[in-house]
């Protein structure tokens, strides 16, 4: 086994990171979880991120450390913020976890992240083709794999569809909220799938998120062109998706900021 990376996904409740066995896929330690601070400044953030790398420092190596974050990511700036607090808007995060760790890091969008695990390991393995990975949460993440090559930051739950932000409408939040049977909800759905592939014309589309494990009540209802199917990975995927990202920053170290 090649030394394992260091993956941590930042989430609106909770901070979690594990060793990634990049060769399976798959975790090589326990999973730790530590509530994420109420006020989720990037300062904040990054310290919780701090006693998660010291858990594990004596078993990294140089290997830059995979950070996930609810958040539009270009060149180590943070552009938006979904569930963390609204100073990470414009923030130079990746200098600021990297100050704080004191090691080189690589932040990027959780739902490219996670996209990413179920390309290279997950449900589209191997997959030649264009893949759109949506994540159905309590809103709707997005990422697009062409041939193995991530196309960062696509937001496609910002779509607006008949007047509204496709996410407010067709999440798994919003069945949630509005107490929505899966009949009532898959029309939804089914208005949102269909647009996005009229739209992009993918080969295949990977479903994850938390509901993704109740698949098989709404996934065969939906009448599309392209094979939908549910992720393998599901909560797994962001730590691992970082993990990988990380490691091939080696090979292409411009998309790491000094």
């Amino acid at each position: 086994m090649t030394n394992p990376v260091l993956g941590i996904d930042i989430g609106g409740s909770g901070i979690k990171g594990a060793l990634v066995d990049l060769e399976v896929g798959d975790f090589v330690t326990d999973r730790v979880r530590i509530p994420t601070p109420k006020k989720s400044t990037p300062q904040k953030v990054a310290a919780v991120a701090a006693r998660i790398v010291n858990h594990f420092a004596d078993q990294l190596d140089g290997t830059p450390i995979g950070i996930t974050v609810p958040a539009v990511v270009t060149h180590g700036r943070t552009r938006s913020a979904a569930n963390i607090d609204k100073s990470w808007i414009d923030a130079e995060a990746q200098t600021i976890f990297q100050e704080v760790l004191e090691r080189p890091v690589l932040l990027m969008n959780d739902a490219d992240a996670a996209g990413v695990a179920e390309v290279k390991y997950g449900a589209a393995k191997g997959h030649p083709g264009l893949v759109l990975v949506t994540t159905l949460g309590t809103g709707i993440g997005s990422a697009l794999i062409n041939r193995g090559v991530l196309v960062p930051n696509s937001e496609l739950g910002h779509v607006e569809i008949d007047g509204f932000d496709a996410e407010s409408r067709a999440s798994a939040g919003v069945k949630t909220k509005l107490d929505l049977s899966y009949a009532e909800w898959i029309p939804l759905l089914q208005r949102y799938y269909s647009h996005i592939e009229a739209l992009f014309w993918p080969d295949l589309i990977v479903v994850g998120g938390g509901i993704s494990k109740n698949a098989n009540k709404f996934l065969p209802k939906l009448k599309l062109k392209t094979p939908i199917v549910p992720a393998d990975l599901r909560n797994r995927a962001g730590i691992i998706g970082a993990a990988w990202l990380a490691a091939d920053s080696l090979v292409h170290p411009d998309t790491v900021e000094e």
